[in-house]
Order: C-alpha cells, then sequence, then structure tokens
C-alpha cells in the first residue's frame, strides 16, 4: 500500500501568532453559534408549541360559546313554542343555567388562550433576536476564516465585529 506524505512546509503558521489567534477566534465563534443555533430552534420549537396550545384553548372556547348559544336557543324555544311559560319553565331554568355555565368557563378558557398568545409572541420575539444573531456568527465565522486566504487582516476585524453583534444579539435572545 502506497504511503500518503502530507506537505505542510508552505503552511505553517508556527510563526504566524496573529493567524493563530484568528484560528482560536474562529474556534471560539464556532462555539457560541452552536449554542445561539441550538437556542434558536429551542425558542422556535416553544413558539409551534404555544402557539398549537394556544389555538387548542381557542378552539375550546368556540366549543363552549357553541354550546352555550344552542342552550339559549333552545330556552327561547321552550318559551315560544307555548302559551304558558310556566309548563316550560323547568326546562328554560335548566338550560339558562347551563347556559351561565357554559359563560363562566369561556372567560377562564379565554384568559388562558390569550396567556398563550403572550407567551407565543415572546417565544417568536426570542426566536428572531437568536436568529439575527446566529446571522451575524455565521458571518463573523466565515469573515474571519477568510484570513487564512488572503493574508488581510481587516477580514478577522470585520469577522469579530460581526461575531461581537451576534453574540449580543444571542445574549438578548435568551434573556428575553
Amino acid at each position: 500500500m502506497a504511503e500518503v506524505e502530507i506537505h505542510t512546509g508552505h503552511h505553517d503558521h508556527s510563526g504566524d501568532t496573529f493567524a493563530q489567534k484568528v484560528g482560536v477566534a474562529v474556534g471560539v465563534i464556532g462555539i457560541i453559534l452552536a449554542v445561539v443555533t441550538i437556542g434558536s430552534h429551542r425558542a422556535h420549537n416553544a413558539a409551534v408549541i404555544n402557539r398549537t396550545e394556544e389555538n387548542d384553548q381557542w378552539s375550546f372556547y368556540q366549543a363552549k360559546k357553541n354550546r352555550q348559544q344552542v342552550l339559549e336557543v333552545g330556552a327561547d324555544l321552550a318559551r315560544s313554542l307555548t302559551a304558558d311559560e310556566s309548563r316550560v319553565q323547568a326546562i328554560v331554568d335548566k338550560y339558562t343555567k347551563q347556559s351561565a355555565h357554559y359563560a363562566e368557563e369561556t372567560k377562564e378558557i379565554e384568559k388562558e388562550a390569550r396567556l398563550k398568545h403572550d407567551e407565543t409572541t415572546r417565544e417568536e420575539g426570542r426566536a428572531v433576536r437568536l436568529d439575527i444573531g446566529e446571522g451575524f456568527l455565521e458571518l463573523g465565522l466565515v469573515m474571519s476564516s477568510l484570513y487564512f486566504l488572503s493574508k488581510r487582516k481587516f477580514f478577522p476585524v470585520i469577522g469579530l465585529t460581526a461575531a461581537a453583534i451576534g453574540t449580543v444579539l444571542g445574549v438578548m435572545g435568551f434573556l428575553a
């Protein structure tokens, strides 16, 4: 089997301390990027879960409202189908009591749905901040890495600036 030699003579960066610092910075940016990316994915998942729970609450609310309305119509029909309201008073009272019960239940369900909406809005805001932070970190990673191809120092300067902005946005996303 033939041996493969890898010659690294012209790529030796042992004397280039700036390249070593850029390499370490690229590694750190990569680690921060991974953390922000995971946070972003989790925020998106939480927003989807909250939105689903919010929609479930609104569906439950609508079902209770429909039952309430059917009972109100039933009470009105019972009253209108007879000249002697005393004959249907028990049914009317029963339907009115059940309708009032549904009206109370819908207030609580609506309150829960609105809370879920607020949670969804908060998570979506977090996800956006984390996404933008992720974008800046990716930009910082690429720009800093271009130093190794071009040996131009402005690439890591731009890259570290973008990474700093991305890190701040990521921290803001986590703290929101």
